[in-house]
């Protein structure tokens, strides 16, 4: 993974229900690594936003990323790759679904144990959604908190985590910063604030298509 990919990758975590699958060519782990339309809060130490990822936000990754299926996105226990068709994902009703032909490894049969007994029961995937058309921020009408839609996220890894690992936000945290001082600062006002602020998201997804044509 390049450099510059690393500091920008963040990471988020489920609660799922994952499963082991025995079938002729070998054992499947079967899970979710994310959810479509829940909004979760996130914490950062510069304060808090809710974030919702979108139905879409994993297609374009599912068909041109390099995807690996890693435990505890440790990269020295790699489960599988979607490039070497050992890793599967799709995006289905509830959010993004994968499985995965387990190798023959120590950590691949320790990690078939834990899930077997109920001991892993959470999954995790790693993005970036930086950019144009990744991401959009909107104000809360209500005056809560800020909400952050991922609609097209860069994916570096997938797989279980044995706990939450602390959610990398820094870069969310910089997107923040960026948006809000653009939408608070009259002298910084531009087209880009009346992509996030939509009247609906469908008029969102015209302002990128135009924008692309």
């Amino acid at each position: 993974m390049k450099n510059k990919e690393i500091e920008e990758k963040e990471v988020r975590t489920i609660k799922t229900e994952s499963r082991i699958e025995e079938r002729e060519d070998g054992k499947y782990l079967i899970g979710h690594a994310a959810v479509f339309n829940v909004e979760a809060v996130i914490n950062t130490r510069y304060g808090s936003f809710r974030e919702l990822v979108e139905p879409g936000a994993f297609r374009e990754a599912i068909a041109q990323d390099d995807i690996r299926a890693l435990f505890n996105h440790n990269e020295d226990i790699v489960l599988g790759r979607n490039r070497s068709g050992t890793l599967k994902i799709w995006e289905d009703e509830t959010g993004l679904a994968y499985e995965v032909n387990l190798p023959e490894t120590q950590g691949a049969k320790d990690l078939k144990i834990s899930v077997g007994r109920g001991d892993v029961s959470q999954g995790s995937f790693s993005f970036n959604a930086r950019g144009e058309g990744r991401e959009v921020w909107e104000r809360s009408k209500s005056g809560g908190l800020d909400l952050r839609r991922i609609i097209n996220a860069k994916l570096m890894d997938i797989g279980p985590v044995t706990f939450p690992a602390y959610e990398k936000t820094d870069v969310a945290v910089r997107s923040h910063q960026e948006w809000r001082k653009q939408i608070d600062d009259p002298e910084e006002k531009s087209a880009f604030e009346l992509v996030v602020e939509p009247d609906s998201l469908m008029s969102l997804r015209r302002h990128f298509l135009n924008r692309r044509l």
